[in-house]
């Protein structure tokens, strides 16, 4: 089965519409999808999926934790939460704050970046994200390529780094829970300290994004693992934001058997 459940639209930081995004998701033969925009639902109510495919409500919180960078995809949840939207709206607030720190320190490192050139390049979004800052130092003359910019200035330790600590994966986990949702732990190839699985199975994490594309072999294998271990669901996502820095497209091929208890708990429409 051909699935995705991590992606993005130009409701955060992704380059494509939310129709857009669905069309290519038909285009590559996806058979269930989610769109998982930075603390927004928005792009829901903004496509209609192609014929014969399906799609679950998604979303992707940033937290910091333990010196980790720790994603939380909610998947399966409602559009009208007046707690989960106060939740986001204030996320997206501080993302707001987090973007102009960011500027600010660039600025201080001497490097030729205004503020509102990162709005500028964030267009109609919802969520300012470190994308947009890493596209306009792109277009200041700053640095050559996005990668370049997330690569030399903002990741942890160089001068545009500024960590997301406005809201712990245990409160993004209960917020999920809070309104019926399933709370997935993204790429946990990417911690640090995989510990942190643990601790967030203690704080009740539903699942795993065991697939997914910098994972390894060994990856998969080990995080298989520790989805049966603790009786996780496992799921699947590109992680796509745009077609120029994420040439895999949108789709994960994944046997049946490994993604039907996250579809059974998430019941795609």
């Amino acid at each position: 089965m051909i699935v995705d459940f991590h992606c993005h639209t130009v409701e955060s930081d992704g380059s494509l519409t939310p129709q857009a995004l669905s069309d290519y998701m038909g285009d590559r033969a996806v058979g269930v999808f989610a769109i998982s925009d930075h603390d927004t639902l928005s792009a829901y109510g903004e496509f209609e999926p192609p014929a014969g495919s399906q799609f679950v409500t998604g979303i992707e919180i940033n937290t910091t934790w333990r010196d980790n960078e720790v994603h939380v995809l909610g998947y399966a949840l409602p559009l009208d939460n007046a707690e989960l939207n106060a939740m986001l709206e204030r996320n997206r607030r501080e993302r707001y704050r987090r973007a102009q720190r960011m500027v600010e320190q660039l600025q201080v490192a001497g490097y030729g970046i205004t503020f509102e050139g990162v709005q500028r390049e964030a267009g109609v979004t919802k969520s300012l994200g470190r994308p947009h800052v890493a596209k306009a130092l792109v277009r200041a003359g700053a640095v050559e390529s996005i990668e370049a910019a997330f690569r030399g200035l903002l990741r942890r330790g160089r001068p545009g780094y500024v960590p997301s600590t406005h809201t712990t994966p245990q409160e993004a986990i209960a917020a999920i829970h809070a309104c019926g949702g399933v709370a997935v732990l993204a790429h946990p190839g990417r911690l640090k300290d995989r510990s942190i699985i643990d601790a967030l199975v203690r704080e009740g994490i539903d699942g795993l994004e065991v697939f997914y594309p910098l994972h390894a072999a060994a990856d998969v294998q080990f995080f298989q693992k520790k989805a049966k271990e603790y009786g996780l669901v496992m799921t699947a996502g590109s992680d796509f934001h745009d077609i120029r820095y994420h040439a895999h497209g949108v789709g994960m091929s994944v046997d049946d058997d490994a993604i039907a208890p996250f579809l059974e708990r998430v019941r795609a429409r």
